[in-house]
């Protein structure tokens, strides 16, 4: 195991405001836990309101300068980021496994998938094509020339550290903005390893800002309130949202939000079951559950539910739970321990209501913040479990009747980021498909 502190230097887990690093105004810290073990890994600073008007103020000063530079210039920049990513994958990947926890495998893909933001919206800072076109009435010209709104605030989640900071900073910059990043407490020292690699790449100062804060909610209410912040990018939970929401409306700030989700899986009684099983373990299991567009609900019809149950189970109870950097480790702890008895505690509540708990459903009894792989069938229609965003590799099993009752427990819920569908008759895929009421 590679020491935290030949991961990221000490130097490198301050605050990054207008180029430099500096510590907290206050000097305080926020400490990052491995989800595996429990234990402080390493601190980093933590944004006041002071760092982060201080931040708006470095963004809002590079703002018309960088906006000004040629778009190959900002090209070359975002392609040299792509690069650094890739030649560090293996340090960032370690990283990112310490802070969050998940597998490996998964880190490095991870870090591969956010690498290609910067390559892709490389490709796209030249590609900033307006438009012209003739009136209605013929007597004028349309002209649409597309340009930079100006200072960001991008707030990005734990569950995929990198990724979702690399994903905002990319077109961010691609389109002429400067940027402040608050990432999530829990997981900030992807998003400082990345800012470092900018600034390797030629980033000018004050274009990129990365505050980490334990008192998110002051530092980010404090920037939207500042005028010269344009833009708002959330990823997180829907309570979050509409918070974010009220507050940028004060400012009319534009608004970009991927919120929580709620998704369906859904499995008719044509369906390969093998086929469907496949597509379980992806969309129940990466990142161990923790994704926004996670299966979070199974809907099988009943003339299959005990088969399919039975399979899901199977497999789902055979994966190796334990630490993300041994490489046989399919499924690792969740973020945290209130995350962690949240999940148990609705399979205790779900399994008291008379839900069959066909694998998992008890914590190991070792350090970390484990959850084992969960299936739980006969579960209600009505359950509370189904009304939450479990974020956990738990997968609780509700029969259907029919494909009208399918729908109907589908749409039950305000969260319709994704769903899943499983069947063999492409009408009535497409006819569950367009009837739930879900999609980005």
């Amino acid at each position: 195991m590679t020491p935290v502190s030949e991961l990221i230097s000490v130097r490198h887990t301050d605050l990054y405001i207008g180029g430099s690093w500096r510590p907290a105004s206050d000097q305080q810290r926020i400490e990052v836990n491995d989800p595996a073990t429990g234990e402080v890994i390493a601190t980093v600073a933590s944004a006041s309101v002071q760092d982060a008007l201080g931040a708006v103020d470095a963004a809002a000063e590079a703002f018309r300068p960088w906006a000004a530079r040629p778009p190959r210039e900002r090209s070359e920049i975002l392609r040299e980021a792509f690069q650094l990513m890739l030649r560090d994958r293996e340090k960032l990947a370690e990283l990112m496994v310490r802070e969050n926890g998940k597998p490996l495998t998964e880190a490095r893909g991870e870090v591969t998938y956010a690498a290609e933001f910067f390559r892709w919206f490389s490709e796209e800072a030249v590609r900033n094509i307006g438009s012209v076109s003739i009136s209605p009435s013929g007597a004028n010209r349309i002209l649409v020339e597309h340009q930079p709104i100006g200072v960001s605030v991008l707030v990005t989640p734990w569950n995929f550290p990198a990724a979702m900071a690399t994903r905002k900073i990319g077109p961010a910059l691609a389109a002429g903005c400067t940027v402040i990043l608050k990432p999530a407490s829990e997981t900030p020292l992807s998003a400082l390893a990345v800012a470092d690699l900018l600034e390797q790449a030629g980033v000018p100062k004050g274009v990129v800002n990365v505050i980490p804060s334990k008192r998110s909610s002051e530092v980010v209410k404090a920037m939207l309130k500042d005028p010269r912040v344009r833009k708002l990018s959330f990823t997180g939970s829907t309570e979050v949202g509409r918070i974010l929401l009220a507050q940028a409306a004060e400012n009319v700030i534009s608004c970009s939000m991927e919120l929580g989700g709620n998704a369906p899986f859904i499995v008719l009684d044509d369906a390969d079951l093998d086929g469907a099983l496949e597509g379980a373990m992806i969309a129940k299991m990466r990142n161990t559950g923790q994704s926004c567009i996670a299966a979070n609900r199974f809907y099988v019809d009943a003339k299959v539910a005990d088969k399919f149950a039975g399979m899901l189970a199977g497999a789902m109870g055979a994966l190796p739970v334990g630490s993300g950097l041994d490489a046989n480790i399919k499924v690792g702890p969740v973020i945290n321990d209130p995350a962690r008895q949240k999940m148990l505690g609705l399979v205790q509540e779900a399994a008291g209501h008379g839900a069959r708990v066909l694998t998992g459903g008890t914590a190991p009894n070792r350090p970390g913040y484990f959850v084992p792989p969960t299936v739980l069938s006969h579960v209600a229609p009505e359950e509370h479990i189904l009304k939450e965003e479990i974020f956990g590799p738990i997968a609780p099993i509700v029969t259907f009747r029919d494909v009208d009752q399918a729908i109907e427990y589908a749409n039950k819920t305000d969260r319709g980021l994704a769903s899943y569908v499983y069947t063999r008759d492409l009408a009535k895929g497409l006819r569950v498909a367009e009837a739930i009421e879900s999609g980005m």
